[in-house]
């Protein structure tokens, strides 16, 4: 009972935060890309502070060049976004997901639109349209969440284009509850977001969790690969492993601001 109480709480919250953020974005009307990232990276900073979903960064966040990542939730997005300003590279049926769609839209997000001519060639000019306005791109490899227990493999298509454009860094991310939930509660299931579960069923039970909090981990140095984007298969590969290993490490950590 009181995480139901909780999660309505935080809801009411976080409707605040979406009225606050999407007013200031329909009076400002940013044009540009550095404008409109920063607006993400503003909403997404004060709406994990104020629903007290803490975030932890082990290394630097590149200021350039594409960004590399497991994925398990839609949390991930926000979590990126308060860390840094950057702009992402998603599936376009994400543009059509209720809230999170509007957000990525809003903040110049590249969709792809896979098996369509012309795609991939779009994905690399929205993505090179980014690195020249001084901003990292993220993106998930795995082109889909999963529940943590391992790494899917890594679709190559989108990584050669990433390749093409300039540096790839690689990171990691990961949840933990630090303090006592309900017995039936996992982050497994309560915070990663996969196998088709409804989304918003999800997200109210998610606000309702306490000690929520995210780990990223980047690299110190983007991916050196052995081969170029002419051998995307090996690529991905490499890519994946770089990604595997920040999962093994064990690191001082420091807290976000």
């Amino acid at each position: 009972m009181a995480s139901f109480f909780r999660s309505l709480t935080r809801g009411v919250q976080l409707a605040g935060y979406f009225v606050r953020y999407g007013t200031e974005l329909l009076v400002k009307r940013p044009t540009t890309r550095e404008a409109r990232a920063d607006w993400l990276h503003r909403f997404c900073a004060a709406a994990l502070k104020g629903l007290k979903i803490e975030v932890a960064v082990v290394g630097s966040f590149p200021e350039r060049g594409a960004v590399i990542s497991n994925h398990l939730s839609y949390v991930d997005i926000v979590v990126f976004s308060a860390v840094h300003p950057c702009v992402f590279v998603s599936k376009a049926e994400i543009a059509s997901v209720p809230v999170l769609g509007w957000m990525t839209t809003m903040a110049g997000t590249v969709y792809v639109a896979r098996g369509r001519g012309g795609s991939a060639l779009k994905a690399r000019k929205g993505m090179q349209a980014a690195v020249d306005a001084g901003l990292p791109v993220v993106f998930f490899p795995e082109g889909t969440t999963s529940n943590g227990s391992g790494l899917l493999k890594f679709h190559s298509g989108l990584l050669a284009q990433a390749m093409g454009s300039g540096s790839i860094t690689a990171a990691h991310i990961q949840y933990s509850l630090t303090e006592e939930n309900e017995v039936d509660v996992n982050v497994a299931d309560d915070v990663c977001w996969w196998d088709d579960s409804k989304m918003l069923p999800h997200i109210f039970k998610l606000l309702g969790l306490r000690g929520l909090r995210a780990e990223v981990r980047f690299a110190d140095r983007p991916i050196a690969f052995s081969t170029d984007e002419l051998h995307r298969k090996q690529a991905a590969i490499e890519a994946r492993a770089a990604v595997a290993a920040l999962g093994d490490v064990r690191e001082q950590r420091v807290l976000a601001t």
